[in-house]
This record gives C-alpha cells, sequence and structure tokens, in this order.
C-alpha cells in the first residue's frame, strides 16, 4: 500500500446545517473497506450520535462507486478467534450489529457497485437513495465467508426469506431496480443526482423535531426486535414525554399560525 494512500483520510466529513455528510473516501479502491476506512467510518458515527446538533446522517461515495466490499488483504490477517473488533474508542459500529444503537436516522446515497458491506450499511440504515446504473451484490459465500454485517438478519426481513435468499445465497449480482422491487432501496434517479436527492431527504429529516424523530425511530425499531407489543407499550408514555418538551410546543404553534416551525431539540 502507497505512503501517499496510508496518509489520505479514508472518511471525509463534512456538517451541512444539521446534517453530518459522511464519504467514503478510497476511490482508487473503488472504496474498498480497509481497517482504517472501517475505524473511521465508526468514529464518524460516534459524532453524530454525540452532537445534539446533529440530527441526520448522509453517507456517500468519493468516486464512480459506493463500495468495492472488504478489502480482504488488509481485513483477513486480522480476522481473529472472535472474528474483528472495528470500533474504537468514541465509535459506533455503523453496521449496528454490537455495542451503541445510534439513536439518530440516517440516509444513503450509493452508485456504481454496492458490494457486502455496502448492502448491509444500507440495510442498517434507514432510507436509501440509488443511482439508476448501481449493481448489487451480497457474495460473500463466493469468498468462502458469510455475510457478518448484518445480512443474514436484516436482508431477509426487509425483503422477505426468498427474495434474501435468491441473492445472499447465490453471490449473483442484481441491479437497482431489482434492489427497489425488493424493498433495499427507496428511490432510485438517474445517475449523478443520488447525493442531491440523499441529501434533499435527510435535510427534510432534519428540519423536524428531533426529539420526535428520534422517539419515533426508537420504537419502529423496538417494534422490529421486540414485537408489537413492546413497542405498544412504549407509545403513551413516549407521548407524555414528549408533549412535554419545549419542541411540541413550537410544533403546535406553527399548526395554529401555519408558519414553519424551527425546532431547537428540547
Amino acid at each position: 500500500m502507497a505512503d501517499s494512500e496510508d496518509q489520505q483520510p479514508r472518511i471525509i466529513t463534512e456538517r451541512r446545517g444539521h446534517v453530518l455528510l459522511i464519504g467514503l473516501n478510497r476511490p482508487e479502491k473503488r472504496n474498498a473497506a480497509d481497517f482504517a476506512l472501517l475505524q473511521q467510518l465508526a468514529l464518524a458515527y460516534g459524532e453524530l450520535e454525540r452532537d445534539p446538533e446533529l440530527r441526520a446522517g448522509l453517507v456517500h461515495a468519493i468516486g464512480d462507486h459506493f463500495t468495492a466490499g472488504l478489502d480482504l488483504a488488509d481485513i483477513g490477517p486480522r480476522l481473529g478467534p472472535a472474528g474483528i473488533d472495528i470500533v474504537p474508542d468514541g465509535g459506533i459500529n455503523p453496521w449496528q450489529v454490537d455495542g451503541q444503537s445510534l439513536s439518530k436516522p440516517v440516509v444513503i446515497a450509493v452508485q456504481g457497485t454496492c458490494l457486502t458491506l455496502g448492502i448491509e450499511l444500507m440495510l442498517a440504515s434507514d432510507i436509501v437513495v440509488a443511482a439508476e446504473s448501481t449493481t448489487f451484490g451480497q457474495i460473500e459465500v463466493a469468498r468462502g465467508i458469510l455475510p457478518f454485517g448484518g445480512a443474514t438478519i436484516r436482508f431477509p426481513r426487509a425483503a422477505g426469506w426468498g427474495n434474501a435468499m435468491r441473492w445472499i445465497l447465490t453471490g449473483d449480482t442484481f441491479d437497482a431496480g431489482e434492489a427497489h422491487r425488493i424493498g433495499l432501496v427507496q428511490e432510485v434517479v438517474p445517475d449523478g443526482t443520488q447525493f442531491d436527492r440523499a441529501l434533499e431527504l435527510a435535510e427534510r429529516i432534519a428540519a423536524q423535531a428531533p426529539l420526535a424523530v428520534q422517539a419515533t425511530l426508537a420504537n419502529a425499531r423496538t417494534a422490529v426486535r421486540d414485537g408489537s407489543a413492546a413497542a405498544e407499550a412504549e407509545l403513551q408514555p413516549t407521548l407524555s414525554r414528549l408533549a412535554a418538551t419545549a419542541d411540541a410546543r413550537i410544533g403546535m404553534e406553527s399548526f395554529f399560525t401555519r408558519r414553519p416551525a424551527e425546532f431547537i431539540g428540547r
């Protein structure tokens, strides 16, 4: 690996209002994830979680491709009996398969090639926008390993058992139309417009009451993880808590005055 690449940040972050832009930045390797990229991505998620001024994240990629998956030459030797630990102090696992949960929503814009951990990053996020020429593949079985970033859990949940097994057991690639059909992608847009559309959605989310957004996200996740009864039990207590916030008052004033609300997150 060249010294110049070693010095290059694998993740570029930028604050755009209340949105944290998180860019995969290894375009010369089709954004293949080496250990440095995984760690820096985890740190970016930690920044998103901790900063109260940040209300949503937007993950995107520099260059023509979202990601070619793991850089096995770099990651392979690091795998031990317990797997691999990619989360440094202050970070959060972007694939949400262990450790602290991210409480804020993430929008993802994908293009070009999106393999393995790229799909799993989509599955761990909340809204995905894909360029129409994007090619997807959950190809771990062709490399002698299994998806370990959540695809075995979330792919069947998102797409249905047969749709998930069709792709993760064969390792075949599929296009954006199929990704949209089975629910991995929420919008397919012309090539080159995926970032702008994803940013539009992230900014739309960030304009809403942040405590309400986080509570809504948390309750939906409880329903998926623990079942409807667990989520139902949380609804009234959560409503009562939110109704007492300054943002609830701001939202009510906006309703009556018909002026846009400017939420403060309290």
